[in-house]
């Protein structure tokens, strides 16, 4: 399975791929915004993508519409640090699969991807 990490901290995007189990994915991409991130995707179609929401070049709600306007199968969890209900519900419209608030651990990644991977 691909996975393509998407989050415009660095430190973020370490602390995911460290907490994730290697076993699990074949390949594991990251992007620091949006627009790399649908560029990326577009080359590679990973299966699963972690969306930050707040990005520089292109947020998270409008790169999550855009790749799932090409591969609408593909499972989308929002990691993101906006605890207010209404981006988690507007993650969710435009076609996310979970939302996860920062700062997350190793448990609730975990957790995150089993709910996600069983639906």
């Amino acid at each position: 399975m691909k996975l393509l990490i998407v989050d415009d901290s660095m430190v973020i995007r370490r602390l995911i791929e460290r907490n994730l189990n290697p076993t699990q994915f074949s390949e594991i991409e990251t992007a620091g915004n949006g627009k790399v991130a649908l560029e990326k995707f577009t080359a590679s179609k990973p299966e699963l993508v972690t969306m930050d929401i707040t990005m520089p070049e292109m947020d998270g709600l409008d790169c999550i519409e855009k790749i799932l306007s090409i591969a609408p199968q593909t499972k989308i969890l929002v990691i993101s640090g906006l605890a207010d209900k209404s981006t988690a519900v507007e993650a969710i419209k435009r076609g996310a699969e979970g939302f996860l608030l920062k700062p997350i651990t190793q448990e609730s990644l975990a957790e995150a991807f089993t709910d996600l991977l069983e639906d």
